[in-house]
Order: structure tokens, then sequence, then C-alpha cells
């Protein structure tokens, strides 16, 4: 299938799916080739071709090669999505690359695209992850301050960074904010703040 996308029997459409086939069994070099022959060739990649390639590589842990469709996309003119915005934070929060995430979602708004749940969750996760307590609560009164309402992940992955920086006392608050809010909390919610309570 890779010989006819370089042949240009193909569509887009067939190498995407060829990607995204490729991230599922975390094969991403081979969705970046599939990605640099659509772009050597005569196939134009779109917004989703690019995702495509951006997932496989978060999947398969190529956190920085994931941020590198990102800068091909910009290369290549084609405007990201919200959806695209959501991979590309994504792959900021498995690479830990928190400053970056924040980037990214000041870049969508400067694109007007309104960032969404998945896409604070993520920011998020990626700030608790490197150990940035304080700009992870930024963060989620950000959604309020947007009208986004929290869910468990986001009150989980807040409360998680507050435990990673031994702030407990914020944990526990928003432990409470959780059920005052009408979040249930789930199991990893409360390992959470446990957790933070034990190293208390």
């Amino acid at each position: 299938m890779l010989l006819s996308c370089h042949q240009g029997r193909s569509d887009v459409k067939i190498c995407t799916n060829l990607m995204s086939s490729s991230g599922k069994s975390k094969h991403w070099q081979q969705a970046l080739s599939v990605l640099e022959v659509m772009r050597d060739g005569d196939l134009v990649p779109d917004v989703i071709s690019f995702c495509a390639a951006s997932s496989a590589c978060e999947k398969g842990q190529q956190w920085s090669q994931a941020l590198r469709a990102l800068e091909a996309m910009q290369d290549a003119k084609v405007s990201p999505d919200a959806i695209a915005f959501n991979s590309f934070v994504s792959a900021c929060e498995a690479g830990e690359q928190w400053q970056r995430a924040l980037v990214l979602l000041e870049d969508m708004r400067n694109e007007d695209l309104l960032p969404h749940l998945i896409t604070h969750n993520a920011a998020i996760s990626a700030c608790g992850n490197c150990k940035q307590w304080q700009q992870s609560l930024s963060l989620l009164e950000m959604m309020r301050q947007n009208d986004l309402v929290p869910n468990v992940v986001t009150y989980s992955a807040s409360i998680s960074a507050c435990e990673k920086c031994g702030q407990w006392q914020q944990a526990i608050h928003l432990l409470k904010m959780t059920r005052n809010t009408g979040v249930l909390p789930n199991v990893i919610t409360y390992n959470a703040a446990v957790s933070h309570c034990e190293k208390g």
C-alpha cells in the first residue's frame, strides 16, 4: 500500500488509513514514511493525515516526532483544527512538555478555536507530570472562566498535580470541589488524594 501511495494511484484517505493502522500497531516509523511519501509525491496531506501521523508517534511514545508533524503541517500551510490541537497537546502530555502544551492552547485561541475538555485535560496532565501544580490549577480556573465544565478526569489530573508537589491542602480542596460541583470522584481521584495524605 505504501507503494501505491508513492505512485499516486491511491488517495489521501487510503494513506491516512494506513497511518492510522500503523499507529494502532505502534509502527510510528511507517506512519511517518507514508506521510513523507505523500508530501514528496502528488498527494497533499490534509489535517486528518497529519493527525494520524502525530497520533501514531504518540502511541509509539515518540512525542518529539509527534510535534514534528505539527511543524510539517504548518510548513504545508494546513491549518490545524481543534482535533489536531488535541492530538498535539496529548503528545505534549506524553512527552512532559508542559510549556509547549500551554503555547498550543494559546495558539488555538489565536486561531479562534476554543480549547475544549480533552485539550484542557491533556494540558493539565502535562503540567502535573512536570510538577507544575500552579499551572494545572490555573488551567482549571481558565476552564471555569470559559464555561467549560471540568469532569472527573480534570479533577483527578489536578489533584495528582498537587499530590506530586506536596500540596495536600490544595488536593483536599479539589476533592471537596468535585462533590460540590456534582462530579463523582473515581478510584483514581481518591488514590491521588490518599497517596498525598500518606506522604504528608
